[in-house]
């Protein structure tokens, strides 16, 4: 098989999202999060189409409606649900021969944390639904969420050894083991491994798209902290370093853009830390929608992927809610590259 993983920042046919509903974690949070769905399904269909799975549509045509969205780029599919984060229960596609596959890894939950028997069956419902009309779908034998893998679409994976190594996924592979079984399904050719970097609150066990992107022209955002007396300096210092040492398949270092260091968020209740992060941005066609936290470095972070998407929009989105739940924009959002729409 001649197998390819696309880029992010390769043409899309849309993005996939899974609503908020009142039996899902969000419930105490609706009112606070619903907007900020509805403002990133919004800037998506300026650009390209919108899936949208939910146990119940009536809640979210209402709200397409009341922003006045254009209905006929959104593609909905009613569908039980546990929570939102369509970026790792959602396809993975990749090219076989130059057209597309739908690949359904297992989700469980980022180790067994939460309940995932719901979110486990969406891509299948989709399938059944005709949204993906005739494209083939397969189902490798391995857990394996989409924040965990960031691609160039030339055959190079960037990850973290805390996640795809954790016994908590695939506790019978050891490293060559996942390498090979990820060449085979994904055709990575060049595997980046970071053993450093986390943020506090995060349920993933760090996934990379909390912490590094890769971007066009061999260049890879990530997270920098600055601040000596945080809890994440000496991780995210080790992180930088290591990011330092990569190289790319012809033996070249990366170019590194450092993503500015927000103000500590905390979760009102128990006074947990949230992990907000500039990294978690998603790229579409013609722009890149950034989470912004109502922070005094929301400014430079947009203008440092501008920095790595300088063809494209920059648009920023207040995603102070979303890591209420713990995750981001990057994490409720699954791209749809082209070919893979009905």
């Amino acid at each position: 098989m001649n197998l390819r993983l696309p880029a992010e920042w390769e043409e899309q046919d849309g993005v996939l999202l899974a609503w908020p509903h009142a039996a899902s974690d969000w419930a105490p949070l609706l009112d606070q999060v619903v907007p900020v769905f509805t403002e990133i399904a919004c800037q998506i269909s300026r650009f390209e189409s919108v899936v949208i799975v939910a146990p119940n549509l009536e809640p979210v045509r209402r709200e397409l409606a009341a922003a006045n969205a254009d209905l006929s780029r959104f593609r909905l599919a009613e569908l039980p649900t546990n929570d939102t984060w369509a970026r790792d229960f959602g396809p993975i596609t990749v090219e076989d021969q130059g057209k597309p596959c739908l690949l359904d890894f297992g989700f469980n939950g980022w180790g067994l944390k939460f309940a995932a028997n719901y979110d486990n069956q969406v891509t299948r419902g989709l399938v059944r639904q005709g949204i993906f009309g005739s494209i083939p779908l397969r189902t490798p034998g391995l857990i394996l969420e989409g924040g965990s893998l960031e691609s160039d679409g030339r055959g190079t994976l960037l990850t973290t050894s805390e996640c795809l190594l954790n016994p908590n996924r695939n506790p019978h592979l050891d490293r060559a083991a996942l390498e090979a079984e990820l060449a085979v399904h994904l055709g990575a050719k060049h595997f980046l491994w970071l053993e450093s970097g986390y943020l506090a609150g995060d349920d993933t066990d760090s996934h990379i798209d909390t912490l590094a992107r890769l971007a066009p022209e061999d260049t890879i955002l990530y997270v920098a902290c600055d601040d000596k007396e945080d809890e994440h300096y000496e991780a995210l210092r080790a992180m930088r370093l290591e990011l330092e040492n990569l190289r790319t398949p012809t033996g070249q270092a990366y170019r590194l853009l450092p993503l500015p260091w927000p103000a500590p968020h905390f979760e009102e209740e128990d006074g947990r830390r949230l992990p907000a992060t500039y990294a978690n941005f998603l790229v579409i066609n013609g722009a890149v929608l950034v989470p912004t936290y109502g922070d005094v470095r929301d400014t430079e972070a947009l203008s440092m992927v501008g920095k790595a998407f300088a063809e494209r929009a920059i648009i920023g989105i207040d995603c102070s809610a979303l890591i209420r739940q713990h995750g981001s924009l990057h994490c409720v959002t699954m791209q749809l590259p082209k070919g893979v729409l009905a």
